[in-house]
């Protein structure tokens, strides 16, 4: 096995294709915040890319020891957060729409607006969509890449892509997210679950 780290092209476009899902779900980040400036943006995308960075690391030095073990509940995993994050997030339009005909909508929106980056709901969704990533890191393992610096290299290149693409996604997002209000936020919760069952049908399936 060849390690695809060993082309820059070929490891931009790996990048890219692990950053799709932290793209996706910082699309739906968007939809759900009230209020989006640069520093927010760059919040969410810290968040996706470290993670991004971090996990195929980790899967590197865990090798062949825990390979068999991980890749059997890795997209279990990424499917029950993102299934709860998008689960939540369609109970929160819920709750907002109920506010909006009930004339309290002012108040919920000054309630959630306090902490719209949660530690608990971006460590979730930082987890749910960087496993992709770690499963890179035990491919390498297996590949036995004997350049030291190569894994580090790799995860600086998937962890700045992965950024750059949160940040737009969750200005995309809140672009949408304003025009459309509370359909848009809940069509956000949809298809935070779609991910998560693509990921598990892509993993049962081999699709």
């Amino acid at each position: 096995i060849t390690s695809p780290m060993n082309d820059i092209y070929t490891l931009i476009f790996l990048a890219f294709a692990l950053a799709m899902d932290a793209f996706a779900v910082s699309i739906c980040k968007g939809l759900s915040m009230d209020r989006i400036n640069f520093g927010r943006a760059s919040v969410v995308g810290l968040w996706f890319g470290i993670f991004q960075g971090i996990m195929p690391v980790a899967g590197y030095f865990l090798g062949k020891s825990f390979r068999s073990f991980l890749m059997v509940v890795d997209h279990w995993l990424a499917f029950i957060l993102l299934l709860f994050i998008g689960v939540n997030m369609i109970r929160e339009a819920a709750i907002k729409r109920k506010a909006q005909i009930e004339g309290t909508a002012d108040n919920l929106q000054i309630r959630r607006e306090a902490n719209p980056l949660a530690f608990r709901t971006m460590f979730i969704m930082a987890i749910a969509t960087s496993i992709d990533a770690l499963a890179v890191g035990l491919s390498m393992a297996m590949a036995e890449s004997e350049s030291g610096c190569n894994i580090w290299v790799s995860a600086a290149v998937i962890a700045l892509v992965t950024y750059l693409l949160s940040v737009v996604g969750v200005k995309a997002g809140a672009h949408f997210g304003h025009k459309y209000e509370y359909r848009a936020e809940f069509v956000g919760g949809i298809l935070l679950i779609l991910i998560g069952a693509r990921v598990l049908v892509e993993h049962l399936f081999g699709l």
